[in-house]
């Protein structure tokens, strides 16, 4: 599993969101853009991120930023998961883990000595290049949004 670090080129997806419509990173080609990856939606982690990064909506966008959520839930389940939180931006569905592979999220875990293939929760900023800023990987459930505003800050100061 090769890494992303900032400078790399965004890996390019085209997934369902929870509407089925498609998205594709280039659609946020001239917008800055988080995206983050989650293992399952509405498990308590999972939600905690994403109300985290709903909560966070206004300020991101005032710094231009745009947010897409992904795991490899299906559409329907997407839906149900923005329903009940209210999260109002695009959960896409990669059921077959091809962006999380490309992006280096898709990994071999372990939990109670069980080992198995899962997302890693990780997180991403593109600027509006489709190049990283910065990648962060293996993110706790509330560590997305501080990452994401600390590095939009020190973007800011060096700009």
């Amino acid at each position: 599993m090769s890494k992303l670090t900032a400078g790399d080129d965004a890996p390019q997806f085209e997934l369902l969101d929870q509407d089925s419509q498609p998205v594709k990173l280039s659609d946020f080609a001239g917008s800055k853009v988080l995206v983050y990856f989650y293992p399952k939606a509405d498990t308590p982690g999972c939600t905690k991120q994403s109300c985290a990064v709903r909560d966070a909506l206004d300020e991101l966008s005032h710094h231009g930023v745009k947010v897409v959520g992904i795991s490899p839930d299906p559409v329907s389940k997407q839906a149900k998961f923005d329903e009940k939180h209210s999260l109002g931006f695009p959960l896409l569905s990669d059921p077959d883990h091809e962006a999380a592979g490309a992006f280096g999220v898709w990994a071999e875990r372990s939990m109670y000595a069980n080992k198995f293939m899962g997302i890693l929760r990780s997180s991403f900023l593109i600027d509006e290049d489709g190049r990283i800023i910065d990648a962060w990987y293996k993110v706790g459930p509330g560590e997305t949004v501080p990452k994401a505003q600390a590095a939009l800050s020190q973007a800011a100061t060096e700009g």
